[in-house]
């Protein structure tokens, strides 16, 4: 987990587009290739040629281990869903794929650290939203992508 860098990052509001499916860290990796798919015909364009393109989750349960998941970009096209994010201060880890490839292992590894690591000894707490931010970066001959916490600043009594 060496080598993980946490950014904070004020970003603005801006609304987003896509479909929204409920899932559960069993099948998130099925729900987000399904999703995905379904998200790819509703748009008429080919998987890696829309970008940006967050794939979201919020609203996770520990118990359950079940959250809400959204697939979208900018586009916004009859069939779809918006979705705000707020205009707030964020929390970003760009990661790299391992062996070129595996994004869900280096994704894993950066939300365990985010969450086991950084937050406990910030002066944040999570706001349970978080994102995989896809761009131009994610197709290049050494891909990263962003992945983004919102947060907010601990109240101290």
């Amino acid at each position: 987990m060496s080598g993980l860098e946490v950014k904070l990052e004020y970003i603005d509001q801006q609304t987003i587009y896509g479909l929204w499916q409920k899932s559960n860290d069993k099948t998130i990796s099925r729900d987000i290739k399904a999703l995905s798919k379904q998200y790819h015909a509703v748009v008429s364009m080919p998987e890696g040629k829309v970008l940006p393109y967050f794939v979201l989750s919020r609203n996770y349960n520990e118990q359950s281990r079940d959250f809400e998941l959204f697939i979208g970009s900018m586009i916004d096209k009859s069939g779809l869903e918006s979705c705000i994010l707020s205009a707030c201060e964020y929390a970003k880890i760009t990661v790299k794929p391992k062996l070129g490839f595996l994004w869900g292992a280096s994704i894993g590894e950066a939300k365990q650290y985010f969450y086991t690591k950084w937050l406990p000894k910030s002066s944040f707490e999570a706001l349970n939203l978080e994102y995989e931010y896809h761009t131009e970066r994610s197709t290049e001959r050494q891909p990263t992508i962003d992945i983004i916490f919102a947060i907010r600043r601990k109240v101290i009594n």
